[in-house]
């Protein structure tokens, strides 16, 4: 198949070549496309080098599938002109995810809302996605009535110059470029995205109407506070849920145990709890912390932690092409992928 990576020299964009790679993904022809400013440039995959092309020629290349990382702005303005040549592209800015019409998709919870109409494909943001896949089993045996999530959201979430910006502050760098207001080595920012009228952030909104839609709820009440802390790799989160009936913790460990893309991590006298350490480089969402929430009935926390430039971003974006591929949606050597996929 032929792929383009619109993107491809960012850091979701650099992410997602890898994990096509690592997850032998049926590509014949990689297209990757990026801005003028780096036309020419080359990115390597598969241990060959490949010219980096414009907007104008990614399209003329006719991609099967084009996976998109550039940024709002270019989504709205490009994602449709490679609709339009039948390509269908799987966009992991923000542009889309709210469209009617549009399908926002984490495989492990909602793919079945995938059909071959879907020209254009949202993926989700990198908070909502762990989010999702770690409350999703739980609602559909207990059902959710009201989420409280706290994140705690690393540098490498806002992108390359906030990663500098850390470097540098850590070295004592006197003249640091900054991206965020304040410092971020060795302090929190309760600050991700812009502030709403309502005194949220676009970030903490994000996870509630994402949530909603994902989950199929739309009246869920979710409510969010969003903070950016001193990691390189690595969204945590803490969750507190209420749920429709009584269970015990035990239950809910098992589930979380048997549901796809989760690694249960949950025992207190060892240590063993979920960390940004710990997912980085690794596609699951880890949980863990799991107890009782005993200043009110029927509510319990947990501590989710996922690798936000994988499962949180490039992964999830693969992931739905592969489901893409797998159901004959997209056209491919199928027996031969699902076997080079180890599927």
């Amino acid at each position: 198949m032929k792929i383009a990576v619109v993107g491809a020299t960012g850091l979701v964009g650099q992410m997602m070549l890898k994990v096509l790679e690592e997850r032998a993904f049926p590509v014949s022809v990689l297209i990757p496309v990026a801005s003028s400013h780096s036309v020419g440039k080359k990115v390597t995959f598969r241990g060959i080098e490949y010219p980096i092309v414009s907007m104008a020629d990614g399209i003329a290349a006719n991609p099967d599938i084009a996976l998109f990382s550039a940024g709002g702005s270019v989504s709205k303005e490009w994602a449709p002109e490679f609709a339009k040549t039948g390509c269908t592209v799987i966009d992991n800015s923000s542009a889309w995810r709210m469209e009617e019409g549009v399908p926002l998709v984490v495989p492990e919870v909602n793919a079945h809302v995938l059909t071959e109409n879907d020209k254009i494909i949202a993926n989700p943001n990198c908070s909502t996605i762990q989010l999702v896949v770690a409350l999703n089993p739980i609602h559909q045996k207990f059902g959710i009535k009201r989420i409280i999530v706290s994140t705690y959201q690393a540098v490498s979430g806002t992108g390359m110059k906030a990663v500098q910006q850390f470097y540098e502050e850590a070295r004592g760098a006197s003249d640091v470029a900054m991206v965020y207001p304040h410092q971020i080595y060795a302090n929190c920012i309760p600050h991700c995205d812009v502030f709403l009228d309502n005194d949220y952030t676009r970030e903490e909104m994000k996870l509630v109407y994402e949530t909603r839609k994902i989950m199929g709820v739309a009246d869920m009440p979710v409510t969010a506070t969003a903070v950016r802390v001193p990691v390189i790799a690595g969204h945590s989160e803490a969750v507190n849920i209420e749920l429709d009936s009584e269970t015990q913790a035990s239950e809910i460990k098992q589930i979380l145990a048997d549901a796809p893309g989760i690694k249960l991590y949950d025992d207190p006298a060892a240590n063993q709890y979920p960390m940004p350490a710990l997912a980085d480089g690794r596609d699951v969402v880890w949980v863990g912390r799991i107890r009782k929430d005993e200043s009110r009935e029927r509510c319990w926390n947990l501590f989710v932690v996922a690798d936000n430039l994988r499962k949180g971003a490039a992964t999830n974006a693969v992931q739905i092409a592969e489901v893409l591929v797998e159901r004959g949606i997209l056209k491919a050597e199928k027996e031969g992928f699902l076997a080079e996929s180890g599927q």
